[in-house]
């Protein structure tokens, strides 16, 4: 069984940053490949990032492309979005999720992929 907890949502103008962080209490963080997922109101959950078990592998949504950096840090079981140049269209909850990595390299784009997922946190983009 693996927990997430994330951490580090708030209110912030257009172009500002932000930085997300996903706790994960489970012994063997680097099997997990881990994602970032957001859900409006309103909208279908969607893609954001995915990272693979070593960190070495990283997929992006297009529309957060250059903009937003997934990453982890194994020594801390911590996996991190920094967001930067923040648009209204950014206001959303954010949940990060994991799952078994089946191969080195592998990156899962999809929610149903998916094994666990956190209670998400909330960002909002607004003038």
């Amino acid at each position: 069984q693996v927990h997430l907890l994330e951490s580090g949502g708030g209110s912030v103008q257009p172009g500002g940053s932000l930085r997300l962080s996903c706790g994960a209490s489970v012994r063997t963080f680097s099997s997990y490949a881990m994602g970032w997922f957001r859900q409006a109101p309103g909208k279908e959950r969607e893609f954001v990032a995915a990272i693979d078990s070593s960190g070495g592998m990283t997929n992006y949504a297009d529309s957060v492309k250059g903009r937003f950096t997934i990453s982890r840090d194994t020594a801390k079981n911590t996996l991190s979005l920094q967001m930067n140049r923040l648009k209204p269209e950014d206001t959303a909850a954010y949940y990060c999720a994991a799952r078994a990595a089946k191969y080195a390299g592998s990156v899962y784009l999809a929610g149903y992929q998916y094994e666990y997922w956190g209670q998400g946190t909330q960002v909002t983009v607004s003038s």
